[in-house]
């Protein structure tokens, strides 16, 4: 155990940072912490490390935790639950009433124009920068699986108190982005892992993975296998209207593990836009670099080599299909631009 805390604390990067993070809390000090998207669990036992490490070093007068979306997933909202961590969404926050804004899993731009005015200070993501942004503490590591190990060394360089509940919010922040190692990881992930697993409530992370499928979501599992379209080792399938991206994920990770299927990609409808999930072995494919070249032209494109995630405005997909939103014609869509011709990009990473 010395040595992997040895490993997770030697990172003069995180020194460094943890040192100016101290630097930056003042007394009866107030935080807001921004999560993109719905809150998944490695953002959220992000903002419980960074609440810990800035509270610990003068105490706040006041936190909030802020997301763009509201909790979908049933298994997040449990585990946000048990954390009893309260998320706000972002248009019912004044962010001017906090004085350290810090982002935590993703990148100011993201955020399109929704921030306005505000300027974070503090940006933590593990996601590669698209363009250029500023903040007055930034640590962006594309080559961490996970925002939680890199929290994890936060935590021990500033010798912080860490108590079971956020260890085990950090095992699973890392579990779950990883998807148990089968994506992109480091070995300061494998560290992050073990050392968190040693005193982590492992019993309760089991029960929550348990429960993965709401009952109402079966309905899209049933259209997907009348609609699909099968070509080799290939899925596509478009649900149609969904009333979340999260119904896209579990339906493409579902048919990732049938025999001989290793890329499988799943669009639908969420309230204005479509999003498109891309699933892969991580091997034969790579997710991220398929979803920038083909539909980086229409909206928000990227992610890992076995994960990946598209969101195009419905405005923009009308023009593209002449206002022709039926099955046929979004089918031809995707076959259409997932066959032009890609330049191979190994190891490129992204938001999925």
């Amino acid at each position: 155990m010395k040595r992997i805390k040895s490993l997770l604390v030697q990172k003069e990067e995180s020194v460094l940072n943890v040192f100016n993070l101290k630097l930056m809390v003042r007394e009866n000090d107030s935080l807001a912490v921004l999560m993109y998207g719905s809150p998944d669990p490695d953002a959220v036992a992000s903002a419980m490390a960074l609440r810990e490490i800035l509270n610990q070093t003068k105490p706040l007068a006041k936190c909030v935790f802020v997301a763009t979306e509201p909790v979908v997933r049933y298994q997040n909202a449990e585990f946000i639950r048990e954390m009893k961590v309260e998320i706000s969404l972002l248009d019912k926050v004044d962010l001017s009433q906090y004085r350290i804004i810090a982002i935590v899993d993703a990148q100011p731009t993201f955020f399109g124009e929704t921030l306005g005015q505000i300027k974070p200070q503090i940006v933590l993501d593990h996601h590669p920068c698209k363009t250029v942004w500023h903040a007055s503490l930034a640590d962006v590591r594309p080559d961490y699986g996970a925002l939680s190990t890199i929290m994890t060394e936060y935590l021990l360089a500033a010798k912080a108190r860490i108590s079971k509940r956020l260890y085990t919010a950090l095992l699973y922040g890392i579990r779950s982005d990883t998807v148990h190692f089968e994506r992109d990881a480091s070995i300061e992930d494998i560290g992050a892992y073990y050392l968190n697993y040693q005193r982590a409530n492992r019993q309760l992370i089991r029960r929550i993975e348990l429960n993965q499928i709401p009952d109402r979501f079966l309905k899209y599992f049933d259209y997907a296998h009348q609609h699909k379209r099968r070509y080799r080792d290939r899925v596509i399938i478009y649900l149609g209207s969904v009333e979340s991206a999260d119904a896209c994920v579990q339906v493409a990770d579902f048919y990732l593990r049938i025999i001989n299927i290793f890329y499988v990609i799943v669009a639908g409808v969420v309230k204005d836009r479509m999003v498109i999930v891309f699933r892969g072995d991580g091997y034969r494919q790579d997710c991220g670099a398929i979803a920038r070249k083909s539909f980086g032209a229409f909206g928000p494109a990227g992610g890992h080599r076995s994960a990946a995630r598209v969101e195009i405005p419905l405005e923009t997909l009308k023009a593209q299909l002449g206002e022709d939103l039926s099955q046929e014609a979004v089918d031809r869509f995707l076959v259409q631009r997932l066959r032009r011709k890609r330049t191979p990009a190994a190891g490129t990473n992204g938001k999925p």
